[in-house]
């Protein structure tokens, strides 16, 4: 009888764990499958590696500062510099192997000594422009068409104010992207304390999110309203609507803003289900694990490239100096790069435009395109 009893019991264990593994299994069906390759890695591994630095040498130096003068000297306008403008014998060819690393590798990169102790912020601009113009063309990254900008605290309240962002804050950003196919930043300043970059890749938070819960998973495939904060272009709603991951022509591709997806809570109509609560909260609990991410520590004349289709970033809270002059200070580029890959419909609500080597920023009415030297 006994025998009989824990066969039975047995079976019926045996049955619910096949029905688990039938319902797990249509929980996947239809998912992209796991991501595999250079574009899947775990922070505390990559941190252990240096094969994400590139450092300037001598030479790169001299041709930096040798392209950088004569247009410092000419008062030329650093938003109308090409790459024509600024040759780079033995750098450029680098750097269009660099590029090809942000777009099919592990999406990331650090060079490092550019010599910004020594130059002014006009020459220091100039020359991390026109670097950038090899990578990729500048997109403006806000309504006043800011084709550079400048990360730095201007005192403002980004969970307050419905039109701050959070660069111009000391707050902790949160994993996010950004409008763009590339974000780049070139430290001028460090801040006392803080103010670490991090970064994660959004493929490995799918192939954790796909193994773990894949039910979650499927809803970041469907569209979430994320907030404009103020800045809307003509025609088009204070929010914009674009899901999380996108399949599109073999490539997974993620787009995200946590911060700016619960704000955008605030219009009519724009609701968040308990479900997709819980999918975002999944998302960024991996995001935030130190088991994905890593952080990187900047020091003055660091450039960071970033690939916004694969990774996510996010930059610690900060605790600044007193004297203005030795404030925390970066400067900021967004690229669409050239030979970037396709990217879905979808992705013309934020970015305005999917064409290749032409798409991303922010554009509003009445917008000019301009380089500013100082944060404004």
């Amino acid at each position: 009888m006994l025998r009989s009893i824990l066969h039975k019991e047995g079976e019926t264990r045996m049955n619910a764990n096949l029905h688990a593994l039938a319902d797990d299994s249509l929980d996947r069906a239809d998912l992209p499958p796991p991501r595999t390759g250079p574009q899947v890695w775990y922070g505390p591994q990559m941190v252990a590696s240096d094969q994400w630095l590139f450092g300037l040498s001598d030479t790169h130096v001299a041709e930096v500062e040798a392209a950088m003068r004569p247009l410092v000297d000419a008062g030329t306008d650093i938003a109308t510099i090409r790459r024509e403008h600024f040759p780079l014998p033995t750098l450029g060819p680098a750097i269009e192997s660099l590029r090809r690393e942000l777009i099919d590798g592990r999406g990331f990169l650090v060079m490092r000594r550019l010599p910004v102790e020594r130059w002014s912020i006009r020459e220091a601009a100039t020359a991390y422009y026109g670097i950038g113009s090899w990578f990729g063309n500048a997109r403006s990254q806000n309504g006043k068409g800011h084709l550079l900008g400048h990360v730095r605290d201007l005192g403002r309240d980004a969970v307050n104010d419905p039109t701050a962002r959070v660069y111009q804050t000391r707050e902790r950003q949160t994993f996010h992207t950004d409008s763009c196919d590339a974000v780049a930043l070139l430290c001028l300043k460090t801040a006392r304390s803080g103010g670490a970059s991090a970064l994660v890749s959004s493929m490995t938070i799918y192939n954790e999110m796909y193994r773990r819960r894949p039910d979650l998973l499927r809803l970041l495939f469907e569209p979430f309203a994320t907030d404009r904060r103020g800045e809307v272009p003509e025609g088009r709603l204070p929010y914009s609507r674009y899901p999380v991951f996108n399949w599109y022509e073999g490539q997974l591709s993620a787009i995200y803003a946590r911060r700016y997806i619960d704000s955008a809570t605030r219009f009519d109509g724009v609701t968040l289900s308990p479900r997709q609560i819980e999918a975002l909260d999944l998302f960024d609990s991996l995001a935030e694990d130190p088991a994905l991410n890593m952080q990187i520590e900047f020091r003055p004349g660091d450039m960071q490239w970033v690939h916004n289709h694969t990774l996510l970033h996010d930059r610690t809270a900060y605790e600044d100096w007193d004297d203005p002059a030795e404030k925390r200070h970066l400067l900021r580029l967004w690229l669409a790069l050239p030979g970037a890959r396709p990217l879905p419909p979808a992705y013309a609500e934020r970015y305005g435009s999917v064409t290749i080597g032409d798409r991303g920023g922010v554009i509003v009415s009445g917008t000019v395109l301009n380089a500013p030297l100082e944060p404004v």
